[in-house]
């Protein structure tokens, strides 16, 4: 027997509802409990005032919630489910011979269009907004400011000393040995006095020094003169580089092809944000196997009881697929395993088990 398009949009409708209404718990204690942390944080800091607090954690919270909406989507489902089997609900539509299979239909469909909100739309403002939670918490928390730029007409670095600072333009990097091409060194006294340039065929980073070799060095008011080796104090290490570029997390679904495309013509590994855009891509399945995994907890239970044992082991398998979640994303950022494994192997694996253990309960 088919599924009516009433019985759907009830469904539907009905999943629609106590998944939002967890999103809307859920969020709300996010919200809270950040801005605890965020007041932790800032105490002690007598510049940095309450509204300046709750703005990071206004600008943190679509983040926050992106990476809680599967665990979401898991406990609105289960409460979902369990409300139709504890109003019996579903006993009066598998007698009508409705099969789980057709009453999951409308759930996942919810799921799916989810996923895909979140990735078009929902992604987009979440990376604005972590963008601006990390220049306040640049500004007003960690004190510093972002070293590196890479575009389309290659790499921007800039370093600071006692003395002035440096902005180094490279056209191309080879991040194994940190050694620059094409480069040109802009020589600042303080912070905006413009005291010398620097052109060189190439510069490689030593322990405390550029090592340049092949330069021009001209200055105001000086003629240009050539020196086949020059060293430009630095503190610059290859980790503080790395770890400048712009996060994965700050940068939406559609802005980080380009970006990666960039990174990888200017001689950089794009590994790191090729592996957050494929988990993103994979996050509607994802969605949908967590209503997979409700269903498993909720379609057979009913009473106080069975709505216990039903969101505990929603909770429990929520937090057991988080934890191998990440520790499958921490193997593909070390490279251990290859990137679309990594990304889509949660979605896989939560898949395949809600499939397998709804058809035992379905079909024996």
């Amino acid at each position: 027997m088919g599924l009516s398009a009433t019985l759907s949009g009830y469904l539907a409708r009905h999943t629609a509802f106590w998944l939002a209404s967890v999103f809307a718990g859920v969020t709300g204690v996010a919200l809270l409990f950040d801005t605890v942390e965020m007041l932790r944080r800032s105490a002690g800091k007598a510049d940095i005032g309450l509204m300046t607090v709750v703005q990071m954690s206004v600008f943190k919270l679509p983040h926050l919630v992106q990476q809680m909406l599967p665990f979401c989507v898991l406990l609105g489902a289960t409460l979902a489910f369990w409300r139709l089997a504890r109003a019996n609900e579903l006993v009066v539509t598998r007698a009508a011979g409705i099969s789980a299979w057709q009453i999951i239909a409308p759930a996942a469909g919810i799921a799916v269009l989810v996923g895909v909100f979140q990735i078009a739309v929902f992604n987009p403002l979440a990376s604005v907004m972590l963008s601006k939670y990390e220049q306040l918490e640049s500004r007003h928390l960690k004190r510093s400011v972002s070293l590196l730029s890479v575009s389309s007409t290659g790499l921007w670095l800039r370093q600071s000393d006692e003395r002035g600072q440096s902005v180094i333009h490279a056209t191309r990097v080879a991040q194994t040995d940190m050694s620059l091409q094409n480069v040109i060194i802009f020589l600042f006294e303080g912070k905006d006095r413009f005291i010398g340039r620097i052109d060189a065929e190439s510069a490689q980073l030593r322990d405390g020094y550029w090592d340049i070799k092949d330069a021009w060095i001209s200055a105001p008011n000086e003629r240009a003169h050539f020196v086949a080796e020059h060293r430009l104090k630095t503190d610059l290490t290859l980790n503080k580089i790395l770890d400048s570029f712009a996060s994965p997390q700050t940068m939406s679904f559609w802005q980080l092809p380009g970006f990666i495309e960039t990174l990888e013509k200017a001689g950089f590994s794009g590994h790191r944000h090729k592996l957050y855009w494929h988990s993103l891509l994979a996050s509607p399945l994802l969605l949908a196997a967590m209503i997979l995994l409700a269903a498993i907890f909720s379609l057979r239970s009913s009473g106080r009881s069975g709505a216990a044992l039903s969101i505990a082991g929603a909770i429990f398998s929520g937090f057991f697929l988080y934890f191998m979640s990440d520790l499958v994303y921490a193997l593909g950022l070390s490279a251990s395993i290859p990137t679309l494994l990594a990304a889509w192997t949660p979605a896989g694996v939560s898949t395949l088990l809600g499939l397998t253990a709804l058809f035992h309960i379905e079909d024996g």
